[in-house]
C-alpha cells in the first residue's frame, strides 16, 4: 500500500497552531456517536470530499482485474506482492438523502490488486478533491519504483499509475501530470533516507487549491505541488523515524489538508514496524518549508480533517503493531483534538461489525463526519455518517 512498509529493515507551543499541545494521553470516549450507513458495496473506497454541488464524492481504488478475467499486465510492488491490472477504479457520487444505488460519475480508472486476494487491498484512485466549479482531481497510486512501470509485462498500462487525473462534471476524465516520474527524477527525500534507496512513489492524499494541486506522496515521503502550468515541485520532505523510537522507519505521509491558520497539515502513517504512538501530524508552511512535528500520540494516520470550529479529526486506519501484522489490521480509531490544543478524545464510532480499516474522512456543512470504512475490501466498502 505504501513505500516499503512490509520490509523489516525499513522499519508546540508558541507557534500559533490550532493543535499546538496534544502530547497527552488519549482521553476516554466521552459520548457515543450516532452512526448511519449512507453507502455500501463499494470497491476499496479511500478518500472522499464534498464537491461544489454539495454532493459527496468517494474515490474507489477498484479491485484490479474484473472477476474471472485473465491479465498479464502485472507489477511487483514495494511490498513484495505481485499485483495485476484492471480498469475497475472510479469516483462515486453520493447525493445525501437520495436513494441508493449511487452512480459512478467517473469510471474505468486504473487499478491493481494483489494476486490471490480477490480484489482486496487494491491500489488505484486514492483521493479526490475539487478546484472551483469545473475541475475534480484524483490521485492514482503506484506503490513501486517508478521505473518498474516500464517492465515489459506492465508497460502497456504502467504509465497510468502514479498519475494525477482530472475530471469534469460530465464524467469525462484525462491523465494529467506524471507524479511518479517527478519522484523518479528528483527523489526529494534521498538526503534523509539511505543514499542508495531507490525512488519510490505512491501518490495518496490530494488537496486542490486555487492555482495549484497539493499531494502527499506516501512512497516518496514528500509533500509536493502541481502548479497551474503543470510544473511539479517539492514543498516538504518528512524525516524517517520518530523521537524515542528505534529502529528508523519510513515517514509515509498519507493526507493533507488546510488548517484554520491557512498552513498545510499532513497526517503520517509511518512504515514498518508501525510503532504505536509513533505517527505524527505535521504543519508545513502554506507554500512549503521545513515541516514541524505537532506533539501528539497517534498511530497509522490515514486521513485528517478540521471541523467547523477548528477541532482536528485524526483518522487511524489501524491501532495495532508488531511483526507480521498488516498495516491496516483492525481496529481503526477516530480521535478529536480540541481547537487550540488539548487532550485528544477517542470518539471512535460504534460501527456494527467493527470500525475496520477506515480510509478517509470529510466534514459536512452540518458538522457531521463522513468516513469510508472497510477501505481494503473489494465488495464491502462503506461510507458512514457520524454525528459526534
Amino acid at each position: 500500500m505504501f513505500r516499503q512498509i512490509w520490509r523489516p529493515a525499513v522499519l508546540v507551543t508558541g507557534l500559533g497552531l490550532v493543535v499546538a499541545s496534544v502530547a497527552l494521553p488519549v482521553a476516554q470516549l466521552q459520548a457515543r456517536a450516532t452512526v448511519t450507513t449512507i453507502a455500501s458495496g463499494l470497491a476499496n473506497p479511500r478518500g472522499l470530499n464534498f464537491g461544489p454541488d454539495g454532493a459527496l464524492y468517494v474515490a474507489e481504488a477498484g479491485r484490479g482485474p474484473e472477476m474471472g478475467a485473465t491479465t498479464t499486465s502485472c507489477i511487483l510492488g514495494s511490498d513484495g506482492l505481485k499485483k495485476c491490472y484492471g480498469a475497475t477504479g472510479g469516483v462515486r457520487k453520493i447525493v445525501l438523502g437520495a436513494p441508493q444505488p449511487y452512480a459512478r460519475v467517473v469510471d474505468k480508472l486504473p487499478s491493481i490488486a494483489p494476486v490471490g486476494m480477490n480484489g482486496n487491498a487494491a491500489t488505484g484512485a486514492h483521493d479526490v478533491d475539487f478546484q472551483g466549479l469545473g475541475n475534480g482531481y484524483v490521485t492514482i497510486g503506484l506503490g513501486a519504483e517508478p521505473d518498474k512501470r516500464d517492465d515489459p509485462v506492465f508497460a502497456s498500462v504502467g504509465s497510468q499509475f502514479g498519475r494525477l487525473v482530472r475530471f469534469k462534471p460530465n464524467g469525462k476524465w484525462s491523465f494529467e501530470e506524471d507524479l511518479a516520474q517527478f519522484e523518479q527524477d528528483e527523489n526529494p527525500d534521498a538526503s534523509q533516507q539511505a543514499p542508495t534507496a531507490p525512488p519510490d512513489s505512491n501518490p495518496y492524499g490530494v488537496l486542490a487549491l486555487p492555482g495549484r494541486v497539493v499531494y502527499a506522496d506516501a512512497g516518496g515521503n514528500a509533500l509536493n505541488q502541481v502548479a497551474a502550468n503543470g510544473v511539479i515541485s517539492n514543498l516538504a520532505v518528512f524525516p524517517p523515524g520518530a523521537p524515542g523510537f528505534a529502529p528508523p522507519f519510513q515517514a509515509v505521509p498519507t493526507s493533507v489538508t488546510v488548517g484554520p491558520d491557512r498552513d498545510l497539515y499532513v497526517g503520517q502513517l509511518t512504515g514498518g514496524p508501525f510503532p504505536i504512538d509513533a505517527a505524527s501530524v505535521w504543519r508545513v508552511p502554506a507554500y512549503g518549508g521545513t515541516p514541524v512535528r505537532i506533539p501528539g500520540q497517534f498511530t497509522k494516520i490515514i486521513d485528517i480533517a478540521f471541523g467547523k470550529d477548528g477541532e482536528l479529526y485524526v483518522l487511524e486506519i489501524s491501532t495495532v503493531t508488531g511483526p507480521g501484522l498488516l498495516p491496516f489490521a483492525p481496529p481503526g480509531a477516530l480521535l478529536r483534538v480540541p481547537a487550540g490544543g488539548g487532550t485528544p478524545v477517542d470518539i471512535t464510532p460504534p460501527v456494527q461489525g467493527g470500525f475496520n480499516a477506515p480510509g478517509g474522512i470529510a466534514v459536512g456543512k452540518d458538522g457531521a463526519l463522513y468516513i469510508t470504512i472497510n477501505s481494503i475490501s473489494a465488495t464491502q466498502g462503506s461510507v458512514i455518517k457520524v454525528v459526534p
